[in-house]
């Protein structure tokens, strides 16, 4: 991978040869610095019939329960980004089965990938970006209080998908693009 040139003030916003968008370019040596979407990793994690959650203890969206997800680090698979994030947010160890969706959320440039997955052990706790963590029967959900839409979609995408092996990812809802500004916070509703 290039390196950026040394002085970001060199550089300016121009569509470089043989591209059709406006993108940032060194005026002096011609690197071209893409700006592409941030890959986000997480897992629905269950053990036995409870889901694992974690409540956010940063911005945004401090308070509100979501999954163990994150940016996936340069140089890492996508799989063990999905398990370190399940160490780092909730202390779970957990077990890859396979992919469950992938998400597309333009407003903020990102590309989720979410696993389903299982703890290996029962024992989670609190990670430093999560104020508490728990193991949730489906009916006790606290629905009104999730994170993300990707979230409910996850979830959705898991209980449709239990007990099944070799599906398709799951994908984004007919005309959802995660836009919280136009999206009704309660289960599956929205955008």
């Amino acid at each position: 991978m290039s390196e950026l040139p040394a002085d970001p003030h060199r550089f300016v916003r121009r569509v470089p040869d043989g591209d059709d968008r406006e993108r940032r370019v060194c005026s002096d040596c011609g690197f071209v610095d893409y700006e592409n979407p941030k890959i986000v990793v997480g897992a629905v994690v269950s053990h036995g019939a409870r889901l694992l959650l974690c409540r956010r203890a940063i911005e945004p969206r401090r308070g509100f329960w979501t999954l163990p997800a994150g940016y996936l680090e340069l140089g890492e698979a996508t799989e063990a980004g999905a398990v370190r994030e399940a160490w780092e947010e909730a202390r779970a160890e957990i077990e890859i089965d396979q992919l469950l969706a992938v998400y597309s959320i333009p407003r903020i440039s990102q590309v989720q990938l979410i696993y389903r997955a299982r703890l290996t052990r029962p024992e989670v706790a609190p990670g430093p970006e999560s104020e508490e963590v728990g193991l949730f029967a489906w009916d006790d959900i606290p629905w009104d209080r999730i994170a993300f839409p990707s979230v409910h979609w996850a979830l959705a995408a898991w209980d449709e998908s239990r007990g099944r092996a070799g599906f398709a990812p799951y994908t984004n809802p007919p005309g959802a693009t995660g836009d919280m500004r136009r999206a009704g916070r309660i289960k599956g509703e929205g955008a």
